[in-house]
């Protein structure tokens, strides 16, 4: 069975993107682009939010003619060309990059059927707001949060409108040069 997986780089005080939602803050160098790299590797599907599937959309697709991209990004826009993306949102109703699903209702049935579904795991890259609905949800069984040395005092909060508790263990605890601790926790079965 697959996993959904909620995969975000948050600020010690816990927002996932600045107040005009920018992630300059991020202190992203190539051990954490190593460590990313490694989270990709897992993935089957990317789940976006429509935001954030608005920003990928209009940008991984010109990566792969653009001749001053690096071999890595290259990869990545391959990767993610033909990767099936699911799209998670109540106002749009198709996509028109490919390879693109859209859940517009019944999310929780969805999720779920595609969690039964064979194949690598179903990862929400970034996209706050889609993440705080899949929390209220109760659908997301994992977390895999990178852990930036920085206060931003405002901005997108990572977690906000949860209701119920859930209880999470932690996996794993993967510091790095840059002051970024990987976090991977697990929600417990209780």
């Amino acid at each position: 069975m697959r996993k959904l997986v909620l995969f975000m780089h948050i600020s010690l005080d816990g927002f996932a993107a600045d107040i005009n939602k920018g992630l300059g803050w991020i202190s992203y160098d190539s051990e954490l682009q190593q460590y990313a790299d490694a989270i990709v590797a897992t993935v089957g599907s990317p789940v976006y939010g429509r935001n954030t599937y608005e920003l990928m959309a209009g940008y991984w697709p010109t990566v792969l003619n653009d001749p001053k991209a690096s071999a890595h990004d290259k990869a990545h826009a391959q990767w993610v060309e033909n990767a099936p993306k699911i799209v998670l949102s109540r106002t749009m109703k198709k996509a028109d990059w490919n390879n693109t699903i859209v859940i517009n209702d019944h999310i929780s049935e969805e999720i779920n059927k595609l969690k039964q579904q064979p194949g690598k795991d179903l990862v929400i890259f970034g996209s706050p707001g889609l993440a705080h609905s899949l929390m209220e949800l109760d659908l997301i069984d994992e977390y895999q949060l990178t852990l930036n040395p920085v206060l931003l005092g405002n901005g997108i909060p990572v977690y906000q409108h949860i209701q119920n508790k859930t209880d999470l263990k932690l996996v794993k605890a993967t510091p790095l040069k840059s002051g970024v601790i990987g976090l991977h926790y697990v929600k417990r079965q209780l």
